[in-house]
């Protein structure tokens, strides 16, 4: 069931986003070549501690083994859910953030993928189409319209690149729970509800270099592209008004192109 939010609701959502992208400002610029993946996730446990709210990733429990950190962090073929552990990210690296904060109950979702240093023209690429399909979703998310809208924009712009899509996994409602209804997938596919005043949604284009499939690893969370090629990731969340729809998350463009 789609949860509509109120006013009320949806000013608390985004001042748990507002809270997130401001911890994203402090974080990227750290996130460099020779950092372990272990520390960003302590520093991130800390700065949100001391901001107040609680990372709503770590122990959640779609799963027998809960995750197990406060961030995801996927490198190069990992597509979502990596781990953070001793391993160091190294210069050319692209680096995919995924991060959500509990305020109060309020919950925000937001993820970027990083550029490591100097890194390839391919990875500059498939980054930069991979930022411009989350924002052609966004702009085809419209009171009214339908929900596979955001999909066929998300699709069109990644297929015309020449990029496979992730079908397993896809955007998703927000703001009283992590996960909720509806499922926004990035390519047209199942349930098709219209989009109403007061949804609430996490649009997150998944695009890989190669093909679209995936494989999960032994660690049963981090997925990874079957083919070994570059993944990137980018999310916002959003709230759609009659009339407007807003950004809920704030733009890292600057911090990142």
């Amino acid at each position: 069931m789609i949860r509509l939010k109120n006013e009320k609701q949806i000013n608390g959502i985004r001042t748990s986003c507002k809270m997130l992208s401001a911890m994203y400002r402090e974080l990227i610029p750290l996130v460099k070549p020779g950092i372990q993946t272990a520390e960003i996730d302590h520093w991130v446990r800390d700065w949100v501690k001391k901001a107040g709210g609680k990372p709503v990733f770590l122990g959640y429990k779609p799963k027998k083994v809960p995750y197990p950190a406060a961030i995801c962090i996927s490198i190069n073929e990992e597509v979502i859910h990596g781990i953070p552990s001793k391993r160091r990210i190294r210069e050319g690296d692209l680096v995919s953030l995924d991060c959500g904060i509990d305020l109060g109950g309020f919950i925000s979702d937001q993820a970027v993928s990083i550029e490591a240093g100097k890194v390839s023209a391919d990875i500059k690429k498939i980054n930069k189409i991979t930022n411009e399909c989350l924002y052609r979703g966004i702009e085809a998310a419209k009171a009214g319209d339908r929900l596979l809208q955001i999909s066929r924009a998300v699709e069109k712009h990644a297929r015309s690149n020449g990029y496979g899509i992730v079908e397993e996994y896809c955007g998703h409602g927000v703001g009283l729970a992590l996960h909720e209804d509806p499922h926004v997938p990035n390519y047209p596919h199942g349930a098709n509800p219209k989009l109403n005043n007061g949804m609430v949604i996490a649009i997150e284009p998944m695009i890989n270099m190669g093909a679209g499939d995936i494989e999960i690893c032994d660690d049963d969370w981090t997925i990874v592209t079957a083919d070994g090629k570059i993944s990137a990731h980018w999310e916002h969340t959003i709230a759609i008004f009659a009339g407007k729809t807003e950004i809920l998350t704030d733009p890292l463009e600057d911090l990142v192109f």
